[in-house]
């Protein structure tokens, strides 16, 4: 008699890998977290910039006169007012109390320097250099007295009512 070979099918264990979640979901978690800090940073800068404009807009509704006086008072004089001030030719005789240098550009004043003498204060500059400041301010550079009168106060409430 013949005999038959029959293999009987054998299983070979199977090696288990442990459950590890695929690279994309480290990646993805990464995103997320990325977005809303990135979203948090917005919401935060979208409120500074809203509390600012709330701020500005109610200073305009409750105080529009004193604010825009205020503004108008300190923004500069006008061309016409800087050549009224009166001006002078500084020599080495005059009397000493008076400051020797300008507090603008710290330079000494020199024989033959125009001078600018502000009427409220009695402090002096170099017409250059306090007429270039006095187009952007309106006080003393160096005490801060107010340059201007306190009568655009009273035009602008004329103008507004």
């Amino acid at each position: 008699m013949a005999e038959i070979h029959t293999q009987t099918p054998t299983i070979s264990p199977m090696i288990s890998k442990p459950c590890n979640p695929p690279q994309g979901y480290k990646l993805n978690s990464m995103v997320l977290v990325a977005a809303i800090v990135c979203a948090l940073l917005c919401a935060l800068g979208l409120n500074t910039m809203l509390q600012c404009v709330f701020q500005c807009a109610n200073r305009v509704l409750t105080e529009p006169l004193q604010w825009i006086a205020t503004r108008r008072r300190n923004s500069g004089l006008k061309k016409k007012e800087m050549v009224a001030l009166p001006t002078s030719i500084y020599n080495t005789h005059s009397p000493p109390s008076l400051d020797s240098n300008c507090a603008i550009c710290l330079a000494e004043f020199c024989d033959g320097d125009n001078m600018k003498l502000l009427p409220k204060c009695n402090h002096r500059f170099h017409v250059v250099c306090i007429d270039e400041w006095l187009l952007a301010h309106s006080f003393c550079p160096t005490c801060r007295k107010m340059i201007k009168s306190n009568d655009s106060v009273h035009c602008l409430s004329i103008v507004i009512s």
